[in-house]
């Protein structure tokens, strides 16, 4: 069983400020929130209410009693907001925290990071007595007072995740596959374990991948195939060989920080067939498709080290870096490390 302790731990804030836990009710808040932070940021805002009331309301890796925590602000609306995402075999926990531009450098971001350590050291036991147990946050490089908090919270810099896009000067090449090979949309209802099958294999090869639970994962995508707003599984193609999943590509036409671009937020080819064409030609696939729904360009994120050559990849079908994000991870326990490090 996993601590289930309220997530309110001692924090320190600012007078007039006060803490609780979110519901779902504060989706429209929290969107608020975060595109205030991203605007300040990058000029745009980045999600929308509906992705957050799908993510909070996901079946097994959320909590919001227990691994979320709002700071009120003495007017009113949420000043800052902190997130555990928490999944089996417990060692990974991500965290996300973002505070109000207009509520920053009054040790709000302090108190939220030192709630997040707090719950996640609660959480330790709940991993294998041996195994290595870290969190993670993710920020954008451009965020120096964001990348300071986290170090002077113990956090260290471990890997950088890229930002890559394409602009259409016109209709992109069709792709070209080997023999043998097809790709085509996925069928909703009836390939759906055998994409999720093929999508973990190929991940497993993506450095920090801790392996979960297959139902677990199944659960998970069939909620945010069910309820994410900018989920569109007309826009999942599959490359088969006969009838095998060779690779997977899984794009979508709605953004809310640049609605004439469209994202592929998975791409990968499973072992057998790496090396022959197969990622360059799902690629290819998105950029058509979503050209064909009126983008003007695609984008994509990818780990600057990709321990498959991704980034060369995206390089050599004509894509560019556009932004960087930094992950930054503090260690609450040594031992052994569950995650994919490298590719054997």
């Amino acid at each position: 069983m996993l601590p289930s302790e309220p997530s309110i731990f001692p924090v320190r804030l600012p007078r007039g400020y006060t803490a609780r836990p979110v519901t779902l009710a504060d989706a429209e808040a929290a969107a608020e929130l975060e595109n205030a932070y991203n605007i300040a940021l990058t000029g745009r805002p980045s999600i929308e209410a509906g992705e957050i009331r799908s993510d909070w309301d996901q079946p097994n890796r959320m909590n919001l009693a227990t691994n979320t925590l709002a700071v009120v602000g003495p007017d009113g609306p949420f000043a800052g907001i902190a997130e555990l995402w928490d999944s089996e075999p417990h060692v990974r926990h991500f965290v996300t925290a973002v505070v109000h531009p207009q509520h920053q450098g009054q040790g709000i971001g302090a108190a939220l990071a030192g709630w997040a350590e707090a719950r996640g050291r609660q959480l330790v036991a709940a991993a294998p007595a041996d195994a290595r147990v870290i969190l993670r946050q993710f920020k954008l490089s451009d965020d120096v007072a964001a990348a300071r908090l986290l170090r002077d919270q113990g956090y260290m810099l471990v890997r950088h995740n890229l930002r890559m896009v394409i602009d259409f000067a016109g209709p992109p090449p069709a792709p070209v596959l080997p023999p043998g090979l097809v790709i085509r949309p996925f069928v909703r209802g009836i390939e759906d374990r055998a994409l999720i099958s093929a999508v973990r294999e190929e991940f497993r090869d993506h450095w920090g991948t801790v392996e979960t639970p297959f139902e677990q994962d199944y659960e998970e995508w069939q909620h945010w195939m069910d309820t994410g707003p900018t989920c569109d599984p007309t826009l999942f193609f599959v490359a088969m060989a006969d009838d095998q999943v060779a690779g997977t590509a899984l794009c979508q036409d709605r953004w809310a920080e640049d609605p004439e671009a469209g994202w592929i937020f998975a791409l990968g080819v499973r072992r057998p067939w790496r090396r022959r064409g197969v990622a360059l030609a799902l690629l290819q696939s998105c950029f058509g498709a979503l050209y064909g729904r009126g983008k003007r360009r695609a984008k994509l994120g990818v780990d600057s080290a990709s321990l498959t050559g991704a980034t060369r990849l995206y390089e050599k079908a004509g894509m560019a870096v556009e932004r960087q994000f930094d992950a930054y991870e503090l260690e609450l326990r040594g031992g052994r490390d569950l995650s994919t490090r490298e590719v054997t």
